[in-house]
């Protein structure tokens, strides 16, 4: 996932975009992982078997997945990252594991307590809590610098439903939020879903969006 939208409050509101290569194989959200994360929901990698986004409505939590930028895992000993989200979502917590084998990341854990910003660059981890309000997430991190940010943080502060904006045409523009791009192989890049999430003390709910009818420009 390339982009994930917080709000704070009651609800607590997730919106997380996902970029991938057209031709990765994927599912829509559901209780996949039953024996391992039973009463997880997310959509499914079918390629790693993980999640970018996943929800677990019994304790109220969400948490997210992106992918970082620094220093890259030995390729003799990488994991999949798509196993965090799930893990925290299940748990509450950043999964005690060795990360060093996984590629940089941001994990997102959020409950209505608090929201929390777990970053790997691939040589340290940083923690922090995402502030009151509204913040965008991207693969830089929490970064006000991002064009991304500049250009459509302002707009889901003042958005009271996000819908809209992700039903923007595909741009291959630096600070788009929904994206395509054609690569020289003739491999496509794009926004493939997203999903909404909302959190209160009562349920959770969510509504998800498959984009791929943008695949073709």
């Amino acid at each position: 996932m390339c982009t994930l939208i917080v709000r704070t409050g009651r609800p607590l509101t997730l919106l997380g975009v996902r970029d991938e290569f057209a031709d990765r194989p994927w599912e829509g959200p559901g209780e996949h992982w039953p024996d391992d994360y039973p009463g997880v929901i997310g959509g499914r990698d079918l390629k790693a078997g993980g999640t970018w986004l996943a929800v677990n409505p019994a304790a109220r939590r969400a948490a997210a997945l992106l992918n970082g930028h620094g220093t890259p895992a030995d390729e003799t000993t990488k994991v999949s990252r798509g196993d965090l989200a799930l893990r925290a979502a299940y748990t509450g917590e950043m999964p005690e594991t060795d990360l060093t084998r996984y590629d940089p990341f941001h994990l997102v854990v959020a409950d209505l307590a608090r929201v929390r910003l777990f970053s790997w660059d691939g040589e340290r981890l940083a923690v922090s809590e995402l502030p009151e309000g509204t913040s965008m997430v991207v693969n830089s991190g929490l970064d006000p610098g991002s064009e991304r940010v500049v250009a459509y943080l302002p707009r889901f502060r003042e958005a009271a439903e996000w819908g809209e904006l992700i039903r923007e045409r595909p741009s291959s523009d630096r600070a788009a939020l929904i994206i395509r791009h054609e690569l020289p192989d003739g491999r496509v890049f794009a926004s493939l879903s997203a999903m909404e999430v909302a959190i209160t003390s009562e349920d959770v709910t969510y509504e998800f969006a498959d984009l791929t009818a943008n695949l073709d420009g």
